[in-house]
């Protein structure tokens, strides 16, 4: 029988220029001078003019860099437009919608879940939502009339944190047998991407179960709608929203104070909006989410904004191995599990994570995070063992735990130019370290 949480409607309302001299105080964590933290300031002058460049040539409205290494923020940038069609400036406590950097979130959530004993990674999916218990696989995805084969195993809690439970995103998908299937199911349609976000929770599980999965659990790295699937599974668990588990738990304790799956009114007006035109196709910029108003379900995979500071701190308590301000959310073994390699030889990658997030080759996935494999494996700077995610919207983070450092970058191109933008900011970043 469906858990009585599904039965409802989720209306959870999550409650919560220039470069900065190296004296000014952060609005979260402290601040500290490039020198004293081993960056050359000199050198960090230089991010500051190439992001000008893109937004006087309006592929870029604005953006928010913070980085910060060994626990200080030692370079900030704020430039641009908070909002290009009225001409409002960018600030520093602007909000972003986050996408997909909704899903660390919900992953470093599900690992407190499971430290506290509440699920297994092992765990089937079917444990907790029996809909899901029997799924059907497509023979051949690569076939427009391809059929169906009973799955080898079900899904598990692992397979959501590393996306290879065989969901999909409609819209991304190179499978028109997926595409059609997921538009037959009602999580998709031409005109509405993502209509998985419209449904109730319950009606969300019920049309996964209608629609087959793209491949075999565990046999392929395939970046979709895992990580709603495991809000899902966390509700069950919890037996709350999700908007109020990740509240409780997480971004209250944090003190992410801006950080919410709907936008109050009195703060709608520092909401960060998108160019009207995509600066590569030239084609009207698609519609970005409403984050003022509740959607159908909290979106573990795409539906918080936040802030840079707020995102930081977040990062910072994962950089520290688990904890922030005397508080600790997860062990250091957790975190080291996350952000060691979950794919190996043996998943199949069709498009590897660094190709998807940066276009560029060299990283592996985790549980929650792209991991890098290597100091030279990647056309990027970085260092072996740093891991990141982002979101569709142009907001990127990474963490680099041997650098001891942090960078976040929040920005609305929701274009595939932001794929240029994190890679240009890793290495404006990376050529000031001493």
């Amino acid at each position: 029988m469906m858990n009585p949480l599904f039965s409802k409607r989720l209306l959870c309302m999550v409650s919560l220029s220039l470069a900065l001299p190296w004296f000014a105080v952060a609005a979260d964590m402290p601040a500290a001078s490039p020198a004293s933290k081993g960056l050359v300031a000199e050198r960090l002058t230089r991010i500051r003019p190439v992001i000008q460049t893109e937004i006087d040539a309006k592929r870029m409205p604005g953006a928010v860099l913070l980085i910060a290494r060994k626990g200080a923020v030692v370079h900030t940038e704020v430039v641009g437009l908070q909002d290009p069609a009225s001409g409002k400036p960018l600030k520093r406590d602007s909000l972003f919608r986050a996408y997909s950097m909704t899903k660390p979130m919900v992953s470093v959530l599900a690992m407190m879940m499971v430290e506290e004993g509440q699920l297994q990674l092992a765990d089937p999916v079917g444990k907790f939502l029996p809909a899901l218990a029997n799924m059907q696989v497509l023979a051949n995805p690569a076939d427009a009339s391809s059929t169906t084969v009973n799955a080898v195993r079900q899904i598990t809690v692992y397979d959501l944190l590393r996306h290879t439970s065989g969901l999909t995103y409609a819209e991304f998908t190179r499978s028109p047998s997926m595409k059609s299937a997921y538009q037959q199911a009602g999580l998709f349609a031409p005109e509405a991407p993502s209509l998985w976000i419209t449904l109730t929770p319950e009606q969300q599980v019920e049309a996964f179960a209608k629609a087959p999965l793209q491949w075999q659990p565990g046999s392929t790295w395939e970046y979709g709608l895992s990580t709603d699937l495991l809000g899902r599974v966390l509700e069950v668990v919890g037996k709350k929203p999700l908007g109020s588990l990740l509240e409780e738990k997480l971004i209250k304790p944090l003190g992410m104070k801006d950080t919410h799956f709907v936008v109050p009114a009195n703060k709608a007006d520092r909401l960060a909006q998108a160019l009207a035109i995509d600066p590569l196709t030239k084609a009207p910029m698609p519609a970005m989410l409403d984050v003022t108003k509740v959607q159908g379900n909290d979106s573990g995979g795409a539906g918080l904004s936040t802030t840079a500071d707020d995102y930081l701190r977040f990062c910072q308590m994962l950089l520290n191995g688990g904890s922030l301000d005397g508080r600790r959310y997860l062990s250091r073994s957790t975190v080291a599990l996350m952000t060691a390699d979950h794919l190996g030889p043996k998943v199949a990658t069709p498009l590897q994570p660094g190709e998807l997030l940066m276009g560029v080759q060299g990283y592996t996935f985790g549980l929650g995070f792209m991991v890098r494999q290597g100091a030279g494996m990647a056309s990027v700077a970085g260092s072996e063992g740093d891991y990141a995610w982002a979101g569709a919207g142009g907001t990127f983070f990474w963490i680099d735990p041997k650098e001891q450092l942090i960078g976040v970058l929040m920005a609305q191109t929701p274009g595939p130019i932001r794929q240029y933008y994190r890679r240009m900011v890793k290495q404006l970043v990376y050529q000031a370290l001493e």
